[in-house]
């Protein structure tokens, strides 16, 4: 599946992905394909895990948003981002929504990590937003992400290095994750502005 984290630190915050894609038993490693799981939009860096054909349909989606409805510099405002944006991808995509028969809502079947100059954030399925304050990680090697990340912290002299850290340690023993890693640094805003 896949190893993407989210760290902040010293006015910075980076988001970090691995780059293998699988298909059941079939590795489709880096040199095969881009594999790209980060994206941009915007001022906003995105990672997922889920399968690959959220990709294209979800960077596409935020970028067909009008500026005024893509708004990300608060828990609030990504929560009401994707809230807009849930409706497109069952109308314009065929998003299938159903995972279980007791879900309370609807499934936006993906996981989301964005970072930004407001922050790091998590969007999971249901549209349940997180605002973290050092890190955090998703994918089937999110475990060993936030192991190294944890014991690292404050020992890292960057939040690029943090990061970075924590993929390399999903891809040492996530057998869904390979390298290379790829690493997006951003300068966070000062509050005020």
């Amino acid at each position: 599946m896949t190893t993407v984290v989210v760290a902040r630190k010293s006015g910075q915050v980076a988001i970090a992905g691995d780059s293998l894609v699988t298909f059941g038993d079939t590795r489709l490693a880096h040199g095969y394909e881009q594999n790209e799981k980060l994206f941009k939009v915007g001022e906003s860096w995105f990672g997922m895990s889920g399968t690959t054909a959220h990709f294209p349909v979800l960077r596409r989606a935020l970028n067909g948003l009008p500026p005024d409805e893509l708004r990300l510099s608060t828990r609030e405002e990504v929560f009401d981002t994707f809230l807009r944006l849930h409706p497109k991808l069952k109308d314009t995509f065929f998003l299938n929504t159903k995972e279980e028969d007791s879900d309370p809502y609807e499934s936006s079947q993906f996981t989301v990590l964005i970072a930004n100059p407001w922050g790091i954030f998590g969007v999971y399925s249901y549209r349940e937003v997180f605002e973290f304050d050092r890190f955090w990680g998703i994918g089937t090697g999110r475990a060993f992400a936030l192991g190294a990340m944890y014991t690292a912290f404050d020992k890292s002299k960057s939040v690029k290095e943090l990061a970075e850290l924590g993929v390399r340690a999903g891809c040492e023993f996530d057998k869904n994750s390979s390298g290379p890693v790829r690493v997006h640094t951003i300068k966070l805003k000062d509050p005020k502005e």
